[in-house]
């Protein structure tokens, strides 16, 4: 045998053992696609019920939205008309209620310059905070008005 006979010798070895490699990872590739087919096929029967469950779920939370949002403008709805009820309420009772306090004041101030004597009004809440010293006595004026004083010691 010459030497051109055994390198086509050795090239035909070593092309069958590429070809038998390659028919080997070939194989090997053609499990792993079935596998992989498999493995998606699986996911995708747990994912379809999941996405649908997802979808049933956003649906429910846009209407619990819209239940929400309808509830937020019946309460705005309400609170308007409750602040346009005070409005018209303080505007109603103001009037007459200052009216009735001043004509109070100069009764009570007329009667105290008549008979010369002190005439203290009763109060339903006592006003704690505005013409009172610490002792809780309301300090007054010449003409019945409140004064500043400071407090006794």
């Amino acid at each position: 045998m010459s030497a051109a006979d055994v390198a086509v010798v050795v090239a035909a070895a070593v092309g069958t053992l590429g070809a038998i490699a390659c028919l080997a990872a070939a194989f090997v590739l053609v499990a792993q696609v079935r596998r992989l087919e498999r493995g998606i096929e699986a996911l995708r029967h747990e994912a379809l019920p999941l996405v649908a469950e997802a979808r049933a779920a956003a649906g429910h939370a846009a209407t619990e939205i819209a239940r929400v949002d309808a509830v937020l403008a019946d309460t705005e709805a309400v609170t308007a008309a409750v602040d346009q009820a005070a409005q018209l309420a303080r505007r109603a009772f103001a009037n007459p209620v200052v009216k009735v306090l001043a004509w109070r004041a100069g009764v009570l101030g007329g009667l105290r310059r008549l008979g010369g004597t002190e005439v203290r009004p009763t109060r339903a809440v006592p006003d704690r905070h505005r013409g009172q010293d610490r002792s809780g006595t309301e300090a007054r004026g010449p003409h019945g008005r409140r004064t500043l004083t400071a407090p006794r010691r």
